[in-house]
């Protein structure tokens, strides 16, 4: 009977996770359709998703946290929605003052972003699968964070379709993950 209610919480757990993964995926595909069609010519909309994508990711952290145990017992998604969340005003502040300074942020954002959904997918590794992208979405985020912030310091003046390749970066890995345990579900079961 343990054994039983084990596995079916592990089962809601992967639904959860596969929902979670897609509905990501989604918002960053959107996120980055707009940014590259709309973002580029209406600069009051580019910031909105400049401010909109980190605000996003700090409340899906939360979301994900909680319906995993909560905050106390997820630490780095904690730390990842406390990040993002400063990240998002930030990227307000920024916008008052150069697009350079906007980059910036991001890449702080991205650098440490990427650090903690790496340890996220590394401590879900053995129990939900679908982890490698996570962590390779993880550490490739930490690296185009640096990138980021060296061209912060360039003399291009840098736009949000500058950053949308991070995004649609996600949306990759998001959609991988989400549909590797859709399969791997199906070949369980």
């Amino acid at each position: 009977m343990t054994e039983r209610v084990l596995e079916d919480r592990r089962t809601d757990g992967r639904r959860w996770l596969t929902t979670y993964y897609f509905a990501r995926a989604a918002f960053s595909i959107v996120w980055v359709v707009a940014a590259f069609t709309l973002g580029a010519d209406l600069p009051a909309l580019a910031g909105a998703l400049l401010i909109v994508y980190p605000a996003w990711d700090a409340a899906a952290n939360v979301v994900d946290a909680r319906r995993n145990g909560g905050l106390r017992a997820n630490p780095t998604q904690t730390l990842n929605a406390i990040v993002s969340t400063v990240t998002t005003a930030a990227v307000a502040v920024a916008l008052g003052s150069s697009m350079f300074a906007v980059l910036g942020v991001f890449g702080v954002w991205a650098t440490l972003s990427g650090l903690f959904q790496l340890g996220t997918a590394l401590r879900r590794w053995k129990s939900v699968g679908a982890q490698w992208a996570m962590a390779l979405s993880g550490a490739q985020s930490a690296i185009v964070g640096i990138t980021f912030l060296i061209k912060a310091s360039g003399s291009v003046v840098p736009g949000v379709a500058d950053i949308a390749p991070y995004a649609g970066f996600g949306a990759f890995y998001f959609l991988v993950s989400a549909v590797w345990l859709v399969v791997s579900d199906r070949r369980r079961g």
